[in-house]
């Protein structure tokens, strides 16, 4: 059907355009997948002092290697998308990870060699999984800001009350706006909050239990919950969108495919039309 469609169409692929299909072909992303795992394991390895002093060449030989067939990939990426390979922000990931892989590791670029694991990260843009769930995230960001924005009014507030509740005996937890940020959220962490915080506050105060109680079942067990609501409906509404792309992509071919096979039917029509015209023609001679 495709042969016959580009026949049609007076087009043929070219030797880039099969190198570009055949790099993001299906196979081809699941030896990407392999091989940044592989490269992470690698660099981790590599910071085992008597692994690395045992088997140092090899791995670094390998990790050049698996940096020349990512550069590959790129390219090839490059060559045939060319400036439409930036208009996916996954090819631009991919493109920065990489990149940082070859700025010269000397001087004051030292640090990133240490920035190299960063291609660990390249499994986000190659699980398909993963990819939804960041895109999930991203499309939840607005929700989160909301939501991060009632949290932070609620420990400002809950921060200056404590500031001058509890300040004057409890200065290296409460003592300034910003010991008792930090104290509150250790508090809505549930860290220690009980025999390390409240409890010595509430020998002094008693009462204190009256802050902290609602303190913590406010920020721990409904505006966190919050922020987990809205990343679960993010993920839902990619899901279904992802499922109305599907359809939508499915209807198109079968629409193209029910347009071939007219195509084909009249060009048959055709066809023995003109086969019964020659019939006709000798039977008359």
């Amino acid at each position: 059907m495709t042969s016959i469609q580009e026949s049609r169409n007076g087009t043929r692929q070219g030797p880039v355009e099969r190198v570009g299909r055949f790099v993001e072909s299906e196979p081809v992303q699941k030896v990407i997948i392999a091989l940044v795992v592989i490269n992470a394991i690698i660099l981790g390895l590599e910071t085992v002092p008597p692994v690395f002093e045992a088997y140092g060449r090899i791995l670094v030989f390998l990790d050049q290697t698996i940096l020349a067939v990512f550069v590959a990939e790129i390219l090839a990426k490059l060559a045939w998308r060319r400036h439409r390979f930036f208009l996916n922000g996954w090819n631009l990931f991919d493109f920065v990870i990489v990149g940082i892989a070859l700025v010269p590791a000397s001087g004051g670029l030292s640090v990133l060699r240490a920035l190299r694991i960063l291609r660990a990260f390249r499994l986000i843009s190659a699980v398909p999984q993963m990819r939804r769930v960041v895109g999930a995230l991203f499309s939840a960001i607005p929700g989160i800001m909301s939501v991060g924005a009632i949290i932070m009014l609620i420990f400002y507030v809950s921060a200056v009350l404590a500031t001058s509740f509890f300040g004057p005996k409890f200065p290296e937890w409460f003592g300034g706006l910003g010991e008792s940020f930090y104290t509150l959220f250790q508090v809505m962490t549930l860290e220690s909050w009980s025999m390390g915080i409240v409890r010595p506050v509430m020998a002094e105060y008693p009462l204190a239990w009256v802050f902290f109680v609602p303190f913590i079942l406010i920020t721990s067990f409904a505006v966190l919950n919050l922020f987990i609501g809205i990343i679960v409906d993010a993920m839902q509404s990619q899901h279904e969108e992802e499922e109305e792309h599907i359809q939508q992509g499915m209807e198109k071919l079968l629409r193209e495919q029910r347009d071939e096979i007219r195509a084909l039917r009249e060009d048959m029509a055709k066809l023995r039309e003109a086969v019964e015209e020659r019939r006709a023609n000798g039977r008359a001679d």
